[in-house]
């Protein structure tokens, strides 16, 4: 996105020792082919992710080796932030000092964008935010890369959805910023289904000032005809999760996305492999999201 502030400056990193000497964060030398973890002293600069659940965020796992390859002295960590407690543990996070970032999942990306202090132009269309960024003035500004991530990771695999017809069910955080990645990226119809009508009616109409006559609400879960289905709910985080639509609905060759990182193979994604349908893994998003995050910190 353009018109940002410059980040912040960093301190300047470490020098670290050989991999056999750096032990990992679990006590145990970094793995051949793989950055030795930064050791945490005090002056690692701090980012944090916060969901409720935070168990299954995968951001940990790709940040943290980041930082170690580019020499940064900072550490990703995960916060469990429940809703009643977000403003709380946001407000308490921005008091802390060398704490630069705040990463956001399930269920917080809507409701973080008003604790903001500036919102970057994708939050204002979409409605929700997934990350934050302390700026040199000391305030915060929100901005959401999960659909550019998700369009990325897409399209490096191999899915080009411009011209396609886009079946998306869930509309919340992701979803919506989905959305509208999808619709700037060229798809000629984007089919939207949410459970709670009103939010899915107030994102249909924004997404109509923008992009008009693209965009249609569905009345249930079934993407009949679509080139491409995408679940961006939380179904499929846990093991008794329903289906969050019968991917038996699809046109023969339709692709079905999943955003849900944890577990890997959903049950939506295996049923759909069983069918013979091309399938797309929820982690694509997130590594599609790793340029935008470097230059959106400026850690480049």
């Amino acid at each position: 996105m353009t018109g940002h502030l410059p980040a912040k400056e960093h301190p300047p990193a470490k020098e670290h020792p050989p991999a056999e000497e750096h032990p990992s964060a679990e006590g145990h030398s970094a793995a051949p082919g793989h950055p030795p973890a930064t050791p945490i002293t005090g002056t690692t600069r701090l980012y944090a992710v916060l969901g409720d659940p935070v168990a299954q965020v995968q951001s940990p796992a790709l940040m943290n080796p980041l930082f170690a390859r580019l020499g940064r002295d900072a550490v990703l960590v995960p916060v469990h932030a429940r809703p009643p407690h977000l403003e709380a543990v946001v407000r308490g996070l921005r008091r802390i000092d060398n704490l630069d970032g705040m990463f956001v999942t399930v269920p917080h990306k809507a409701a973080v964008r008003a604790l903001a202090d500036r919102r970057g132009p994708t939050v204002d269309i979409v409605g929700s935010a997934n990350v934050l960024r302390r700026e040199a003035d000391g305030g915060w500004l929100a901005e959401n890369f999960d659909g550019s991530g998700f369009v990325t990771g897409l399209v490096a695999a191999g899915h080009e959805p411009k011209g396609t017809h886009v079946a998306l069910v869930g509309t919340g955080g992701a979803g919506s910023a989905i959305a509208a990645a999808l619709l700037a990226a060229g798809v000629d119809r984007l089919s939207a289904y949410d459970t709670d009508t009103a939010r899915l009616g107030a994102l249909v109409a924004r997404l109509d000032a923008h992009w008009p006559g693209r965009v249609h609400a569905l009345t249930g879960p079934h993407p009949r005809g679509a080139d491409i289905a995408v679940n961006a709910t939380p179904l499929g985080l846990r093991p008794d999760d329903p289906l969050p639509f019968p991917p038996d609905s699809l046109r023969p060759g339709g692709v079905v996305a999943d955003i849900v990182m944890k577990p890997r193979e959903t049950r939506l994604l295996r049923e759909a492999a069983a069918l013979g349908h091309p399938v797309h893994h929820g982690i694509h998003m997130l590594e599609g999201q790793l340029d935008a995050y470097q230059a959106f910190f400026g850690l480049a």
